[in-house]
C-alpha cells in the first residue's frame, strides 16, 4: 500500500505493477483463477501480456497476493459502489417528545401520533417525561406512561434505551422497525396536526 495526497487529504491505494517491491508473490489470474506463487518479475510480465495491470489485494499475506487486473477500471467500480453505499446510508435523527406523566387522554393520543409519524419516517424518538414538584416521588407514574406508549406503537417501532431516571425527568428511546429508505414511502399517512419536534405538555 502506498498514501497519496489529494486534496488536503490521504488516500491508500495498493500497491500497482513496478510501485511491488518483493521478490515473488501469490499470484491471482484476471478470472479469479489460482496461478500459483511466483516470482515478480513473471508475474508483470504475465500482467504486461494481458494489456492489465499487476495489483498488490493482500500485501500483509507471505508472500503478498497480487491479482491482474484492470486497476482503472476496478478503481472506478470501487467509487461507484462507495458513492451507492453512502447514499443508501441511512442518516440517524432523534426527535424528541416531551410528556408530563398526568396526561389526559387527548393529549396523549395526539403526542401518540407525533411519535408514529416520526417512526414511520423512519427516525428515533427520545420521549422525555417530566416530573414536577410532588410527581418526582411518583416515577411508576413515568414507568406506566413509557410503557403504555411503548406498547401503542409496537407495531412500528421498539424500545431501544430503556426508561431510565435522568434527574428530574425519565427517558425511553424508540426505534423505528421499519429502515429510512422504506420509512420516506409513509410519510403520505395521514397523521395529527403537526407540531414542533420538541413539545411539553402541562
Amino acid at each position: 500500500m502506498y498514501c497519496q495526497l489529494i486534496g488536503g487529504a490521504i488516500s491508500v491505494e495498493p500497491r500497482i505493477n513496478d510501485r511491488i517491491r518483493v521478490p515473488e508473490v501469490r499470484l491471482v489470474g484476471p478470472a479469479g483463477e489460482q496461478v500459483g506463487i511466483v516470482k515478480i518479475e513473471d508475474a508483470l510480465r504475465l500482467a504486461l501480456e494481458a494489456d492489465l495491470d499487476l495489483v498488490e489485494v493482500a500485501p500483509t499475506s507471505k508472500p503478498p497476493v497480487c491479482k491482474i487486473m484492470d486497476f482503472g477500471k476496478f478503481k472506478y467500480e470501487a467509487a461507484l459502489k462507495d458513492r451507492e453505499s453512502r447514499r443508501n446510508q441511512s442518516h440517524t435523527v432523534i426527535k424528541e417528545m416531551k410528556l408530563r406523566p398526568k396526561i389526559d387522554s387527548h393529549d396523549y393520543e395526539t403526542k401518540k401520533g407525533h411519535v408514529t409519524r416520526f417512526l414511520l419516517g423512519g427516525d428515533k424518538v427520545k420521549i422525555t417525561i417530566m416530573f414536577r414538584g410532588r410527581e418526582q416521588s411518583r416515577p411508576e407514574l413515568g414507568i406506566k406512561l413509557l410503557g403504555r406508549l411503548a406498547e401503542d406503537v409496537a407495531e412500528i417501532g421498539f424500545v431501544e434505551a430503556a426508561p431510565k431516571q435522568d434527574g428530574r425527568n425519565m427517558l425511553m428511546v424508540l426505534a423505528p422497525l421499519r429502515k429510512k429508505s422504506e420509512g420516506k414511502k409513509q410519510e403520505n399517512t395521514p397523521a395529527p396536526d403537526a407540531a414542533p419536534v420538541s413539545q411539553e405538555t402541562d
